[in-house]
């Protein structure tokens, strides 16, 4: 999840019309800090028949961690910047990543979105495009990038 992070901030920066604010930054890198608050990162086409606990669940977490690091509300338009960055890096980590075909990550995760060729992360960090991290290596990287946007 902490690489997983990195990558939508580096996509996401790559891809403004401008600079973002470090908040907006921060916003990008803990996107998905509640799913690490219930160590539970679970694929959209799951989400709906977890049904509307688990959706209040993750809103209530989202609002602690929003108020905490101080990150600005989504606008319509931040977020889906966002959510096609978010996308972007589901699909290309579904096939770089855990092996599945295109057309799976199509067909049966519903991904739409076009398959990024480069790893975002790659060339910054001088790692092997689309290799996981070790977990402790992950930690560090993202806690450096957090300390370093508060």
């Amino acid at each position: 999840m902490a690489q997983h992070s990195l990558a939508v901030l580096a996509l996401r920066r790559r891809r403004a019309r401008g600079p973002l604010t470090h908040a907006e930054e921060r916003r990008e890198l803990l996107h998905d800090a509640e799913e690490g608050l219930i160590n539970f990162d679970c694929i959209s086409p799951l989400k709906p028949f977890l049904g509307p606990g688990f959706a209040e669940l993750q809103r209530r977490l989202w609002e602690a961690v929003a108020r905490r690091y101080a990150l600005p509300a989504w606008t319509p338009d931040t977020k889906r910047s966002h959510k096609l960055c978010d996308v972007a890096m589901a699909a290309a980590e579904a096939v770089h990543v855990a092996g599945w075909t295109a057309e799976e990550a199509r067909h049966t995760l519903g991904i739409k979105a076009a398959l990024l060729a480069a790893d975002p992360l790659a060339q910054a960090y001088g790692e092997v495009p689309w290799q996981p991290w070790p977990p402790e290596l992950a930690a560090s990287r993202f806690l450096a990038e957090l300390r370093r946007l508060s």
